[in-house]
């Protein structure tokens, strides 16, 4: 376990307050754990512009209906296969799956493969969410 060190803070007034309300609403319950989120929350933004190893997922909504669309993203996600840890498909009902590709590897090969799997005829919706493989938060 990492070495815990207290220090003080000086903010307006208004803006602990704000902080304060947020955090109740996010189920915080102390000022340390929401703060140490926070900075944690940056330095991931950090390692993604940094061009570091980083972790994520690719989630997207897309009609499986569409004609060869199943096969387009089979064929984008197999030449992205070094960066691609995982896939999880859900049957959302008769005609949209959802689908979440786990990734790990450099910034701009997520970014690239989000940016191939989003421009696929068919696909409704996909998303990008960036985290970390934890080693440098």
């Amino acid at each position: 376990m990492t070495e815990l060190v207290r220090f003080g803070i000086s903010t307006e007034k208004n803006l602990l307050a704000k902080f304060d309300s947020l955090m109740k609403v996010r189920g915080y319950t102390n000022r340390s754990k929401a703060f140490s989120d926070l900075v944690r929350g940056e330095l991931v933004k950090k390692e993604w512009t940094e061009s570091k190893d980083i972790a994520g997922a690719i989630t997207m909504i897309y009609d499986h209906h569409k004609r060869e669309l199943v096969n387009k993203l089979m064929d984008i996600q197999h030449d992205f296969s070094k960066v691609i840890m995982s896939t999880q498909h859900i049957h959302l009902d008769h005609d949209n799956c959802l689908e979440i590709v786990a990734i790990k590897g450099s910034a701009e090969k997520a970014h690239k493969l989000e940016g191939a799997l989003r421009a696929v005829k068919g696909v409704k919706h996909a998303t990008l969410s960036m985290s970390s493989t934890g080693k440098g938060i």
